[in-house]
């Protein structure tokens, strides 16, 4: 297999450092760059596994800094970008628009002029993976059908306009340049390593604490959780193996809405914990409702299974079991995480 020079970006964060990882294992005779600005969300120890290879250099770096950009283009000869690196909390999107308009459009934007004036229009062999999410589709009513690749675009949230705007870019480079890009859509990840103000790993980490567990609304809305492990092998069957312009969803074909994830975690973390069944469902406190809050989520990855193969192969049950011993494992992590 030919070897690449591989560029991930916001490799040192949840979903990234897994990415990172898996192609470190998988391709030994690629050399990788990760690209991380090491904000509060990025953690130099999430890459704790792979810094010692030598198929592997980090860089610590804003996307949106175009000279450093272009620098790393043509030091490293990049052939290949995964872009992951973004801003990607609706809350935080809700109290600081303008952050997630320049670090996720302008940093998109300045990772694709990167790659034109690098690779001249000599695109054999390269290409531009952009990863972004579900949220740029809207919502879905509960009894409703699921998101495919050709439902229009309807965000509601500053986080998911800034997201949509960033895909608009990608295939505008595509269509205008020639640029070998591919879009991969997916539903909520979860697993190890997720920033500690998403609700998996902060209601793991206040179940065990006893403190209360927030519920917006009813606690109704609806989610597709996806094991991050899985969605990294679906970002490395895409990579390597879609054509030029094309767009997957990828989901875990697994809806829950939040307030019987809550209680499925309770159930986990109060068993794990020694404690009585049931004891944390006190903790329990429905607050007022997110504006914007999307009711449903649902990705339809047919395309991906039939074109690639891809299938999520983690039971829920299993994947959550698996995080939520992680989180209580590693709770100096989550600490010190909560303290960026």
């Amino acid at each position: 297999m030919k070897a690449r020079k591989i560029l991930i970006t916001g490799g040192a964060g949840f979903i990234g450092s897994h990415v990172v990882e898996l192609f470190c294992r998988e391709y030994p005779h690629y050399h990788i760059i990760t690209l991380d600005k090491l904000t509060y969300a990025g953690d130099i120890d999430n890459l704790e596994g792979v810094m010692s290879l030598d198929n592997h250099t980090f860089i610590q770096g804003d996307i949106t800094d175009a000279a450093l950009v272009e620098d790393i283009f043509t030091r490293h000869n990049i052939d290949g970008v995964l872009h992951l690196a973004a801003e990607s909390h609706v809350d935080r999107s809700i109290s600081a628009p303008m952050v997630f308009a320049h670090n996720n459009i302008i940093g998109t934007i300045t990772l694709l002029e990167a790659a034109r004036k690098a690779w001249h229009g000599n695109y054999t062999g390269k290409r531009f993976h952009h990863i972004s999410t579900d949220e740029v589709y809207g919502a879905l009513e509960l009894d409703g059908g699921k998101f495919t690749e050709a439902t229009p675009y309807a965000p509601h949230s500053p986080y998911s306009a800034s997201k949509a705007s960033s895909d608009h870019f990608v295939r505008a480079y595509h269509d205008t340049y020639g640029l070998p890009t591919v879009i991969t859509n997916c539903s909520n990840n979860y697993g190890e390593r997720q920033y500690p103000e998403k609700l998996i790993p902060l209601f793991i980490y206040n179940i065990l604490n006893r403190r209360q567990l927030p519920v917006y609304g009813s606690g109704l809305n609806v989610r597709d959780w996806l094991y991050v492990g899985d969605h990294a092998r679906a970002l490395d069957m895409v990579f390597h193996n879609a054509e030029d312009g094309a767009t997957y969803n990828i989901g875990g074909d697994n809806e829950w809405s939040n307030i019987d994830l809550i209680k499925r975690m309770i159930e986990i973390v109060d068993e794990e914990l020694g404690r009585q069944k049931g004891e944390s469902l006190s903790l329990i406190s429905h607050v007022e409702d997110r504006a914007g809050h999307d009711l449903r989520y649902a990705i339809d990855s047919t395309h991906l299974q039939h074109d690639l193969g891809w299938h999520a192969e983690t039971p829920f049950d299993e994947g959550l079991r698996k995080t939520v011993q992680w989180y209580l494992k590693n709770r100096e992590w989550v600490e010190k995480s909560l303290k960026r």
